[in-house]
């Protein structure tokens, strides 16, 4: 029954409309074959969907040459270099920040004692987590940037050298200019420094409240919630300028030291270049000359960074000196270089050593590839 009913009602709709054509024909004096053909217009069909495609660029190769860069393979060896240091010498980190500070014991076995006693053997790892996010960036900025750097100097240097160095005259005065004084690793030293202290300085305010304060920071979230709150952004950027005055001579004897020692003691045994013992032994070396030379500036530096925390905070560095001085006379100045050398000299070593281990891999490898693609035929 339903689907006679459909049929019916089919049969009635195909009738009535062709009676009102036939009754739009015979008023309008239309013939019917253009009547069907109006009406056709009249109800055209639905326009095709439109689609908005944009073609993307290919940008796989550009990638992949990328990739292959020099720079890259020495950015990313300098970031796993410094993941790896700082897992195995947070302990290390834990109390000589606290030594440098004042917090806690002034010796390394009492302070190691307390940490245990208070916090448990995890204790020893406060603030790591943001330990670790803060180097991976910043060693791979540092020892990138020094690299980049201290190639571009040498380049420069040897084009003025052979075309003649730029002049200026200004009437009858004729200035020239030179860049041979300039040792290419100090300069490449200084800037890794500056780079890297001023895009990952806000982590190591971070860093440093987790260690001191872990009762008052518990985590990282909270940190930075009540940083911002007490201070806004500027907080986080609390000490910068003693940190760079601070970062600047150490970071340049620190690459200074580095290849100095390195390329005498080459040519002192007649090699091409340093295992991975005299690697570690080179690079802790001049971790401890560089850190000897800074660290008044360093405990200066750290003053300035958590005195709020101890509800005094001198208001520039030279104030920080005079106050360590007139409590705890210059001696104060080296409070805590003993631990600080038990965690710069390996952290420097082990850093150096896994970072050439990484670049020799990643450079390898990538010169490897370069060398096939260049040698693979063309069709």
């Amino acid at each position: 029954m339903k689907k006679e009913d459909g049929s019916a009602q089919k049969k009635s709709y195909s009738y009535s409309y062709c009676v009102m054509e036939d009754i739009y024909g015979v008023v309008m004096g239309v013939p019917k074959d253009q009547l069907q053909l109006q009406l056709s217009h009249k109800n055209p069909p639905p326009p095709p969907p439109f689609h908005l495609h944009f073609p993307l660029p290919n940008l796989g190769p550009a990638f992949q040459d990328l990739i292959n860069t020099r720079e890259v393979g020495e950015f990313l060896s300098g970031a796993l270099a410094g993941a790896m240091t700082k897992a195995i010498l947070a302990p290390l980190e834990t109390i000589r920040t606290r030594m440098v500070v004042g917090v806690g014991s002034k010796n390394i076995h009492g302070s190691f004692a307390q940490i245990i006693e208070q916090q448990g053997w995890q204790g020893l790892w406060a603030g790591n987590a943001i330990n670790m996010l803060r180097i991976v960036p910043t060693q791979a900025i540092e020892l990138g940037t020094f690299e980049y750097v201290k190639r571009a100097m040498t380049s420069t240097q040897d084009k003025w050298n052979q075309n003649g160095s730029p002049r200026l005259n200004i009437g009858n005065l004729s200035l020239s200019f030179s860049l041979s004084w300039l040792s290419p690793v100090a300069v490449g030293g200084a800037a890794a420094g500056i780079v890297s202290t001023l895009v990952c300085h806000p982590l190591e305010v971070l860093k440093d409240r987790l260690t001191v304060s872990p009762e008052v920071y518990p985590n990282l979230s909270i940190a930075v919630h009540k940083i911002y709150r007490d201070g806004g952004i500027g907080t986080f950027y609390s000490g910068l300028f003693p940190t760079l005055i601070g970062m600047l001579p150490y970071s340049t004897c620190y690459y200074f030291m580095y290849e100095t020692m390195k390329k005498s003691y080459c040519l002192g045994k007649k090699k091409q270049s340093l295992t991975r013992a005299e690697m570690l032994l080179v690079g802790a070396l001049s971790g401890l000359t560089a850190s000897t030379i800074s660290y008044p500036l360093e405990v200066a530096r750290k003053r300035l960074m958590v005195g709020a925390l101890r509800g005094k905070c001198p208001p520039n560095m030279a104030a920080a000196l005079s106050e360590v001085v007139r409590e705890e006379g210059v001696i104060g100045l080296y409070r805590g270089w003993a631990a600080s050398c038990l965690k710069v000299m390996p952290s420097s070593g082990i850093t150096w050593m896994f970072y050439e281990a990484w670049k020799d891999v990643l450079l390898v490898e990538r010169r490897r590839a370069a060398a096939a693609k260049s040698s693979a035929p063309r069709g």
